[in-house]
């Protein structure tokens, strides 16, 4: 199992990616930089990867909208240069919010737009001329719709490696399905490992029955916030992730087209999910905060005394994640990683 964490930054990358360094050699094996809609991530990867050795770099992720496949080519074969081979290109549909709101895109065909985007992909970093026929790209643009000039073009420059790792941020049936089918690596949110096989049991095995041969096994890559510790204090730092579950519950979306509330019910957690969204949109987000079930943060976290933060890590790797994802809440986070660095290898 590798060792993971997201970037975490409030206003200030440069001072959270210098704490990398530290963590990388406490053992981190990758880090997971996120975009959104506030700084974008290659720039910080880059950065990153001036400062890091061994890491692995990964985006969390790139939305396959808001740059063409053949700017995601340019990002993917140039971040891995930068690196030395250490670039994960994480991409993801993101959602209409985003997509229409920040973007100003419509938001269509996410799954056949992800799938035509990873194989542009593999086909560029292979240094094949861009040849695709699709229902959402055409390359290169035919006569009628341009200026007749355009031809199959290869990257100008040679990649680091032929294949750079392309994993999806995906929660539906048919797009983990896709996942499953087609990418290197999973990224589900809020995961809960008792319950994943229950939510996407039937999505991965129809998936992973059209994977191809030359592909490795998917990757998986899940977690949360680590606080190793007995008594009360310890478990009530578990309030520090009730912002991030209320937000994605209940805000992340509008009411009928929000992904992580859909996930919610499928966890069993209907009630407390409509609750939730209705005080987040209503504003009240402490009270939305206090609704989110203590039994989802204890599953979906790894809080408590050693043998219990060891059981969840165990619970983890049972429900078939690789990549094992924390956020340490402590004094000491690179000590913390070292610990926990020991129990996964």
């Amino acid at each position: 199992m590798k060792l993971s964490m997201p970037l975490m930054y409030d206003g200030n990358p440069r001072q959270a990616a210098d704490q990398v360094v530290a963590l990388e050699k406490a053992g981190l094996d990758t880090v997971w930089v996120a975009e959104a809609y506030g700084f974008d991530s290659p720039t910080l990867m880059g950065y990153l990867a001036a400062k890091t050795e061994t890491l692995e770099i990964g985006a969390a992720i790139l939305n396959v909208y808001s740059r063409t496949p053949g700017a995601l080519l340019q990002t993917a074969a140039g971040l891995d240069n930068v690196s030395g081979g250490r670039a994960v290109i994480g991409l993801g549909a993101s959602g209409p919010q985003v997509i229409e709101g920040f973007h100003g895109l419509p938001y269509d065909k996410p799954l056949g737009r992800t799938r035509e985007v990873i194989s542009i992909l593999r086909q560029g970093l292979r240094r094949e001329p861009l040849q695709h026929e699709g229902k959402i790209f055409t390359l290169p643009l035919p006569a009628d719709q341009g200026l007749g000039l355009g031809k199959p073009l290869k990257l100008l420059t040679r990649p680091e490696r032929p294949a750079v790792p392309l994993w999806v941020a995906s929660l539906g049936d048919a797009n983990v399905a896709m996942t499953a089918e087609i990418a290197d690596g999973w990224i589900p949110h809020l995961f809960l490992p008792e319950k994943a096989h229950q939510v996407w049991g039937a999505a991965l095995a129809k998936g992973a029955a059209k994977r191809s041969a030359d592909l490795a096994p998917l990757e998986v890559t899940a977690g949360g916030m680590v606080a190793i510790g007995e008594g009360e204090d310890t478990k009530a730092l578990l309030d520090f992730a009730r912002p991030i579950y209320a937000l994605y519950v209940g805000g992340m979306g509008a009411r009928g087209k929000n992904f992580y509330n859909d996930l919610a019910c499928q966890y069993g957690y209907e009630a407390e999910a409509k609750q939730i969204q209705d005080l987040y949109l209503e504003g009240k987000k402490k009270e939305a905060e206090a609704l989110v079930p203590l039994e989802w943060l204890e599953a979906g976290n790894f809080v408590g005394p050693e043998s219990y933060v060891k059981e969840r890590i165990a619970a983890f790797a049972e429900a078939g994640v690789t990549n094992l994802q924390v956020t340490p809440v402590s004094p000491d986070p690179a000590a913390t990683v070292a610990q926990l660095k020991e129990w996964v290898s």
